[in-house]
């Protein structure tokens, strides 16, 4: 087995892995729960900013939304895929200290960003709900990490 496959691909595809199940809470939780956190429209600001900035014209909302989804998962795959620099027995923490990490900054980061707070933390719940998804994220990236070393 090359190194590839040892260290960069298990450690991406826990990424993903962790990043998919994050998006599929975070999607289905906004269509069944009021005060969800809706890491969609802080994704959707982002990117109008971004294209504003450089005098683009951003999508409509329909697309934009697809390409923020799209990004979520790009950019929390590549986050939690950090998982690979932990040992395989440290993997559980490892993983639950990236969710935790994530779940806070995206509580605290929007508003200082300028892309506003009440997508992650409107209510208590709503905060509460942003970092224990994100540490769900991570539990999950350190699980499928396990098992994909493992192998």
């Amino acid at each position: 087995m090359t190194d590839l496959n040892k260290t960069i691909l298990p450690s991406l595809g826990s990424g993903l892995i962790g990043a998919c199940v994050l998006t599929v809470l975070h999607e289905t939780a906004r269509q069944l729960i009021p005060n969800a956190p809706r890491a969609d429209i802080l994704g959707v600001r982002a990117i109008k900013k971004v294209m504003e900035s450089a005098d683009a014209e951003p999508p409509a909302d329909d697309e934009l939304h697809d390409w923020a989804l799209g990004g979520d998962v790009v950019s929390n795959t590549l986050y939690y895929s950090l998982i690979g620099l932990a040992k395989p027995k440290d993997a559980l923490l490892t993983g639950a200290a990236l969710g935790l990490v994530a779940g806070v900054g995206a509580v605290g980061l929007p508003g200082p960003l300028g892309l506003g707070t009440a997508p992650s933390s409107r209510t208590s719940a709503t905060a509460a709900m942003t970092i224990g998804w994100y540490l769900i994220g991570g539990l999950a990236t350190a699980a499928a990490y396990t098992f994909l070393k493992c192998k």
